[in-house]
């Protein structure tokens, strides 16, 4: 949960408290706001703790009653699928990158191949495995050096060089 005010920029991203996005008022378990491209008004939300192993029981009976996906719900399917994190070359010294050294490294290969749309917060998150207060701090200093630009809300990619 938020704890204060100045969290929210922080972690959704700078303007997002004076937007709406009042998540430090969150008190209990399960609240959340809905943040998508297709919502720039806060939607408040509750949702309940669902384990492994009722998702993958609930997955198993239903697997053979799989609907057909919105465009919202397909276009954020394809944007999970669009690569795979990429492989770090092997250095010619063998010394270990830290962690947080090749999470960078991905960030940015990440970005340099990414659409005209930009990808999402989401994904940059999972390709990464940066915690989100680490994603937004690192994505705001790559942006102040000209490495990175925010193309829509919480969409992100490298800067266009083909002047």
């Amino acid at each position: 949960m938020f704890g204060r005010r100045k969290d929210v920029d922080l972690i959704l991203g700078q303007g997002m408290l004076a937007a709406g996005w009042h998540a430090h008022t969150l008190n209990a378990p399960g609240k959340f706001l809905l943040s998508a491209p297709e919502h720039d008004t806060p939607r408040r939300g509750r949702a309940y703790l669902l384990t492994d192993a009722v998702v993958s029981e609930t997955a198993r009976r239903h697997a053979a009653l799989r609907p057909v996906l919105d465009e919202i719900s397909r276009r954020a399917l394809d944007e999970a699928r669009i690569r795979p994190a990429p492989e770090l070359p092997e250095p010619s010294v063998r010394v270990e990158p830290s962690r947080e050294e090749r999470a960078e490294i991905v960030l940015r290969e990440v970005l340099d191949g990414a659409p005209d749309e930009g990808l999402p917060i989401a994904h940059l998150l999972t390709i990464t495995k940066m915690s989100r207060p680490t994603l937004y701090r690192r994505l705001n200093d790559l942006a102040k050096s000209g490495r990175a630009v925010q193309v829509g809300r919480g969409r992100y990619k490298a800067p266009d060089h083909s002047s």
